[in-house]
């Protein structure tokens, strides 16, 4: 199992609706900022070349969010995952099955535990 820890408090899907609604480029801005943000701690972690499982562990600092909403920064997590060379797609043949925990710190982050499949 591969483990990478991104120390980020990424957007929820309200925070990308919000800027979607202000316009298409403002959040095809934003998509692409945290994008670039989220290749950086993805530098340590292998190309994937096998089918893989991701485990997603949403640290947040507060209840605040709606866990659904949280979980919506799995979308820029993936499409990092292959803009940075990580995985050749993020379709069903590459990502097989992900699952989502909720947990609480002083600090957000995500916490990815990613298997290969045989």
């Amino acid at each position: 199992m591969i483990k990478a820890e991104i120390p980020l408090k990424l957007p929820s899907l309200n925070d990308y609706t919000r800027a979607c609604r202000t316009s298409k480029i403002v959040g095809a801005k934003m998509k692409a900022t945290y994008e670039q943000k989220i290749g950086l701690y993805l530098i340590q972690i292998p190309r994937f070349q096998k089918p893989i499982k991701i485990n997603f562990i949403w640290v947040e600092d507060n209840k605040r969010r709606d866990l659904d909403n949280i979980a919506f920064a799995k979308k820029f997590i993936l499409d990092a995952m292959v803009k940075y060379g990580k995985l050749k797609d993020d379709n069903r043949k590459c990502v097989q099955a992900f699952t989502d925990k909720f947990v609480y710190g002083d600090k957000a982050k995500v916490i990815l535990e990613i298997e290969e499949n045989d």
